[in-house]
């Protein structure tokens, strides 16, 4: 049994989704899950549709409408006859969205940002899955969220593990090709719930775990895992192989090939992952498994960008002890912050964070209670694993540091 993961630039176009039947040629597609992610932008695109619902709903059928022209583009580019009963699939789950947005009570943004936005991976699998049996490649549609169960902290959810075993051991046959969505779960009244953004890689860990697959694929527009994005920096070189315990290092320091929490479930099975490019499905790309360290030991950079930096002290010039410490974290927790380095002294604790929920106001007003807070936003996070002088050279010059941190094998700067 194999999971193969189609991101989102994967499936951008028309000639994107034919690239995935070539794929599938190439490499075979027998005793394989499919789980495919939203098309090009189109999760960005539902959640302006969610903003628009909430802030000015006299243009959300505009909002609306060019997220269906953009799917109405790539099924015209797929099976041109507008006859094709695709066509009345797709706009069938655009009603249930109108109709959802027309009857919702709710005034919770992460509760209607869940039930809209993943109808993105809902129209992208239903295309995909018809275009598949268009050209022969017969295969089985599955609505994820009948598997993966979740609590209920909508955008930010833990999976039911008991549940979903069961579910996915009863319903999916692995004899089958089977297509299903990424991003997506339900809690136990049925409402769909989100594992995240980039969570399409997390769904095919936990199908991968569930069904105790031989391997993960992860389709992606680069050759592998790289040392550093090659959006940011040049002359980045393609790492071979890399440890479970190397991967988690750089996910969780944000490395954006692979999200933070699809690895653990796939180093307790000891499942490989590997990350390879759609462009060329037989290069060898990057495997993580059971190995030593990482292949070539390079350094990696990583960047994260938009993040705040927060200097915090206490009014009195007292102490930062543990009750003090203790609490920050709980304001860090209740407002949603990850937070991404720390470093404290005897009367200050500096922590760069990241504001992914929009809810730093509101987080400075109850810390401006308790502390003397200094504050910059748009500050940039550099990581370096594996780090050298050269390294270090290569991100200081041109750069203002206004915060340094060196472990053994980590080194990390925030810079403005």
């Amino acid at each position: 049994m194999r999971i193969f993961k189609f991101g989102g630039a994967s499936v951008k176009d028309a000639d994107g989704v034919r690239n995935v039947v070539e794929v599938l040629r190439e490499t075979g597609y027998d005793n394989t899950l499919l789980v495919v992610s939203a098309m090009g932008k189109s999760t960005n695109a539902m959640e302006a549709v969610v903003n628009t619902y909430f802030e000015d709903k006299t243009k959300l059928s505009a909002v609306l409408l060019e997220v269906m022209d953009y799917h109405n583009a790539i099924l015209s580019g797929l099976f041109g006859n507008q006859n094709h009963p695709i066509f009345e699939k797709v706009k069938a789950l655009y009603t249930e969205v109108q109709g959802f947005l027309a009857w919702n009570k709710s005034p919770k943004y992460n509760f209607v940002y869940d039930q809209v936005v993943g109808y993105g991976e809902l129209v992208s699998t239903t295309i995909v899955s018809a275009y598949l049996n268009e050209v022969g490649i017969t295969n089985h549609w599955l609505d994820v969220r009948d598997f993966i169960k979740t609590d209920d902290r909508y955008r930010d959810v833990s999976v039911d593990w008991e549940m979903t075993q069961e579910r996915v051991s009863h319903g999916v046959d692995t004899k089958k090709l089977n297509i299903t969505q990424g991003f997506l779960g339900s809690d136990e009244n049925n409402f769909t719930t989100t594992l995240g953004r980039e969570g399409s890689d997390y769904t095919a860990a936990i199908l991968a775990y569930c069904l105790n697959a031989d391997s993960v694929t992860i389709w992606k527009d680069v050759p592998g895992v790289l040392n550093a994005d090659p959006r940011y920096f040049n002359e980045t070189l393609l790492l071979n192989k890399i440890s479970y315990r190397e991967a988690i290092e750089l996910a969780f320091y944000g490395a954006s090939v692979i999200h933070p929490k699809t690895l653990q479930p796939l180093q307790q099975k000891e499942i490989p992952l590997h990350v390879k490019s759609f462009l060329a499905p037989k290069g060898a790309g990057t495997t993580v498994g059971k190995c030593m360290g990482i292949e070539p030991k390079v350094p990696c950079f990583i960047l994260k960008q938009n993040q705040v930096l927060m200097k915090l002290s206490s009014l009195d010039f007292s102490f930062i002890v543990e009750d003090s410490i203790s609490a920050l974290f709980k304001l860090f927790h209740e407002h949603k912050m990850k937070v991404d380095l720390i470093q404290s002294s005897a009367i200050s604790f500096s922590v760069c964070v990241d504001n992914r929920f929009g809810r730093l106001n509101e987080l400075l007003q109850h810390l401006q209670h308790r502390f003397k807070v200094a504050c910059q936003e748009n500050v940039s996070l550099y990581t370096i694993r594996h780090f050298d002088e050269k390294a270090i050279a290569s991100l200081q010059n041109g750069h203002e540091v206004l915060l340094e941190q060196r472990g053994k094998n980590t080194l990390q700067l925030v810079v403005k």
